[in-house]
């Protein structure tokens, strides 16, 4: 695997442009980017496999559309992946020969973001980011409604390339993305239109027993408020989203090969220090 050195001490690409337009995978399933990351990482590292063994692997969770709302928003909170699984599913599907390593970006750590990453990738680790997209949303634009796991296929000054889509990203809308509490906007009509007379709420904070934050965050108490707040005066304000936790942790996955001694060294690595 090439790694080419751009602008200097802060720049590293593991594919130019061109490349990674010829290389990349498009999003292989619903929720499976983390899959789709996965077989570009693999990619890279020389290991080929096919998209539906890399989703095999991953074990993908879906969206469960047609739930009553209390198993909806339970579906809502985990589908797609985990880093976790991300490692799992490409040290499976390389039959053992890449090995993943997860770096914590929240709380805040004490890290430059694209001096870190070059280092990583001119050594020749290929990251791959676990961002929450609801965070630094270009003004004007939606919020978007999930997580993503792109492929970081190389940074320059200020600039952060991806794959599935292809994209530029700055250092600090990335960054943030990547510092993000365990949490999910459900969107206010995604809640309303499984909101049946019938909806038994309190399952929402039964959620409790092997997840405490969702009595936490009144996961519960928030849908009672939409639903009270369909009852006011049109012109009242009302809430957007629900919150909801998430499954996933928000910061970086660098895998290598295993046998490697960049493998060696990044499963040795220590946690990013807490600013």
């Amino acid at each position: 695997m090439a790694c080419e050195q751009i602008h200097g001490a802060d720049g590293a690409m593991l594919w130019s442009i061109q490349e990674a337009v010829e290389r990349q995978t498009l999003q292989i399933g619903a929720s499976a980017c983390g899959a789709t990351a996965v077989v570009d990482v693999l990619k890279a590292l020389g290991v080929e496999v096919a998209p539906e063994e890399a989703d095999r692997c991953v074990r993908t969770r879906l969206r469960r559309n047609e739930a009553p709302l209390p198993d909806y928003l339970r579906s809502r909170s985990e589908a797609g992946a985990t880093h976790s699984q991300l490692i799992l599913g490409a040290q499976e599907a390389s039959q053992g020969k890449v090995a993943g390593r997860f770096f914590h970006f929240h709380p805040r750590r004490l890290v430059r973001l694209i001096p870190w990453l070059a280092r990583w990738i001119r050594k020749g680790a290929v990251p791959v980011a676990t961002m929450n997209m609801q965070l630094a949303v270009p003004e004007g634009e939606e919020v978007p409604d999930a997580w993503h796991h792109q492929l970081i296929f190389g940074v320059a000054p200020n600039t952060v390339f991806m794959t599935n889509p292809l994209d530029v990203g700055s250092e600090e809308e990335v960054h943030q993305r990547l510092c993000s509490e365990s949490v999910l906007l459900i969107r206010r009509e995604d809640v309303l239109q499984r909101l049946t007379p019938g909806c038994c709420l309190s399952a929402l904070s039964e959620e409790s027993r092997s997840d405490p934050r969702w009595k936490a965050l009144d996961v519960e108490g928030q849908v009672r408020q939409v639903a009270l707040e369909e009852e006011q005066e049109p012109d009242r304000p009302k809430s957007a989203h629900v919150t909801i936790p998430a499954a996933y942790s928000s910061g970086i996955t660098l895998f290598a090969l295993r046998e490697s001694l960049l493998g060696r060294e990044l499963l040795d690595a220590p946690e990013l220090p807490l600013l």
